[in-house]
């Protein structure tokens, strides 16, 4: 049996080695690999993960979390609700998208131990992960601010949200005091990460006066973000907790095991720091 990750590029994954510990952890026979998927591959890639019968399903990651929906014979109504697809569960020669990752973002919260009920929260970023975190933090009652660089691109994701919750873009103006007030700030961009853009993906070193901050990414562990905000007295966390949680569930809906999830973060956190 096998599991596989639709991403481009794939070389920087984690999930191997976490998803691969798993396996053995559970006594299955089995394997986790990386497919590099270029945009115009995607529909190739899912028709070979439909055909092999060998494997169990897939996770999706940037830049197809959005656009694979179109190839699956269908999608949960978390997905559905999100936009988003991050886990892929063969069900014969039918593929069921489903997303994972808001289920993961709110146990990595719930770990990092700060409260976001009635709590006020910004986003920065409206992508996939953006569209899966506010999901988790509408469902536990934040008050929830998107910022990013394309206007329009926060405004849908704040548009599908709106009935659900207090949920609204952060514009340049309101920019400063919306940060500085917050209980926690979380990053979904790429701004920070190994190979990517450099340096902070708010103006000016924006930090919450108090409260915590998150950022998905996880190569580095500390990015220039976490630095500030470590330096200022906040309380940081990585994308690691949210990468484990999210790929522990979707473990679980491909193989039916409770997932390990200590042996997939120690495995994840070996490569890390080797």
């Amino acid at each position: 049996m096998r599991a596989v990750l639709l991403a481009h590029p794939s070389g920087h994954s984690l999930s191997p080695a976490m998803h691969d510990a798993a396996f053995a952890a559970c006594a299955l026979t089995g394997r986790y690999e990386a497919w590099d998927v270029p945009p115009a591959d995607l529909a190739a890639a899912v028709g070979r993960l439909r055909a092999d019968d060998t494997l169990l399903g897939a996770n999706v990651t940037v830049p197809h979390k959005e656009a694979v929906a179109a190839y699956l014979d269908a999608s949960t109504s978390v997905a559905e609700r999100i936009g988003a697809v991050n886990t892929i569960v063969k069900r014969g020669r039918s593929l069921v998208g489903d997303n994972t990752d808001a289920a993961g973002f709110a146990a990595a919260v719930a770990e990092l131990g700060v409260p976001v009920r009635a709590e006020r929260v910004v986003v920065v970023g409206a992508g996939g992960a953006a569209r899966a975190v506010v999901a988790a933090l509408v469902g536990a009652g934040a008050i929830v601010g998107v910022h990013n660089r394309s206007r329009p691109r926060a405004e849908a994701l704040v548009e599908a949200w709106r009935g659900d919750g207090e949920v609204e873009v952060i514009g340049g103006e309101g920019l400063d005091h919306a940060v500085r007030s917050a209980r926690l700030l979380v990053n979904t961009t790429t701004v920070g990460m190994s190979g990517g853009p450099s340096g902070s993906p708010l103006p000016h070193g924006l930090l919450p006066r108090s409260g915590a901050v998150i950022d998905l990414v996880y190569r580095p562990r500390v990015t220039p973000l976490l630095a500030a905000a470590r330096a200022a007295g906040l309380r940081v966390q990585d994308g690691l907790p949210m990468l484990v949680h999210q790929g522990a569930l979707a473990f679980e809906a491909w193989t039916g095991r409770q997932a390990p999830v200590g042996i997939m973060r120690r495995a994840v956190e070996a490569v890390l720091d080797g």
